[in-house]
């Protein structure tokens, strides 16, 4: 299995190489540059620097939402343009389990919750328990989410863009059972998406689509389309 996982979800963009049972390359980057403009080189260059062709390629992973709408767009047109010129299938992530998984979720006893910034005072977040999912993927408000991970009666590590964003709220909430993830197992990475896309492969779990049956998960409309409505219901 060659497999490619890339990462354009969040501020993040990022991209990394899966062959022989582990990571092989990956380069991340956040600076000032678009993921339109950043992803496609780190792309190649991962697969120079392992030594392989686009041809090895087995597997495309990337993650599909919820995250910024123009970064997920970015992430799908690249994604399905090489997997149809390549024919080779796609395996779709979702951002929050990826966000969990990257953090330890396999190997912590607490509830692993990935929360990304949705803005306005929601975030996007789930909850995992021994990697299994025990909040649903959801658009909510900080506060109404933290009245909902209280009420769980167990400690909480926290990932994601939106992490730091809302500690105090999740701190006075929690209390002793709050907790942060370290700052370099906090935010997306391909290395992830890559190792967890992989892990799915060899257990069978897997998700498989054509290029041109790639869908993502926004959870939410776009804010532009949500500004129209309301100023329609104003009228």
């Amino acid at each position: 299995m060659v497999l490619l996982g890339i990462e354009a979800a969040a501020k993040v963009a990022g991209a990394a190489l899966y062959a022989d049972g582990h990571i092989i390359a990956e380069h991340r980057l956040e600076g000032t540059l678009t993921h339109s403009e950043t992803l496609m080189p780190m792309m190649d260059a991962v697969l120079k620097e392992a030594g392989r062709g686009p041809e090895a390629l087995t597997y495309i992973a990337l993650t599909t939402g919820p995250g910024s709408f123009t970064g997920l767009r970015i992430g799908a047109a690249t994604a399905k343009g090489l997997a149809l010129g390549l024919g080779i299938p796609l395996i779709p992530l979702s951002t929050l389990e990826v966000l969990a998984y990257g953090a330890g979720s396999s190997i912590t006893s607490m509830v692993c919750v990935p929360i990304m910034d949705a803005r306005r005072g929601q975030v996007y977040a789930a909850a995992y328990h021994n990697r299994q999912q025990i909040l649903e993927p959801q658009a909510i408000a900080a506060q109404e989410l933290a009245e909902q991970l209280k009420a769980l009666h167990q400690p909480c590590l926290f990932m994601g863009d939106a992490a730091e964003l809302y500690r105090p709220l999740f701190q006075k909430a929690l209390l002793d059972d709050y907790h942060l993830a370290p700052s370099h197992l906090r935010e997306l990475r391909a290395g992830a998406s890559a190792a967890l896309a992989a892990e799915k492969v060899e257990k069978g779990q897997a998700v498989l689509v054509k290029g041109s049956e790639l869908t993502l998960t926004y959870l939410r409309k776009p804010q532009a389309e949500r500004e129209r409505e309301a100023a329609l219901h104003a009228h």
